[in-house]
């Protein structure tokens, strides 16, 4: 039964690490120099693209963060004092509600540095 898991896990490792990369290929593919070309063009849309997935990648953590410190608190209150059960839980929810707008923050700012970069008239003329 192990030996099966081990290998449905190794399986879905090996296709998103493939799909992972191979989106990475494909973005890069459009700025390759040709003809003796700069390869600033290059750096810059690299680090776009790494730049972006740590903007997405720590936002989702910290949201997580903050999502979970959130339910955290509200089942201790709860626990303690089970009769205000509805006030914990509203403002658990808005709270979680603050903590995911991060993540979507952090989303809006990955979009931006892939596809809409405000410094590509700076670096590529």
């Amino acid at each position: 039964m192990s030996h099966k898991l081990g290998k449905v896990f190794l399986t879905v490792f090996a296709s998103v690490t493939a799909v992972l990369l191979s989106s990475q290929l494909a973005l890069a593919a459009d700025v390759i120099p040709v003809d003796g070309e700069s390869y600033i063009k290059v750096i810059f849309a690299v680090g776009a693209m790494i730049g972006s997935g740590l903007a997405i990648g720590l936002g989702a953590i910290g949201a997580g963060a903050g999502i979970g410190n959130a339910a955290n608190g509200a089942c201790q209150a709860v626990g303690r004092n089970p009769g205000v059960q509805g006030k914990i839980m509203m403002v658990m929810l808005v709270g979680m509600a603050m903590a995911e707008s991060i993540a979507i923050y952090a989303l809006v700012i990955s979009l931006i540095l892939l596809y809409a970069n405000p410094f590509v008239s700076y670096f590529l003329g």
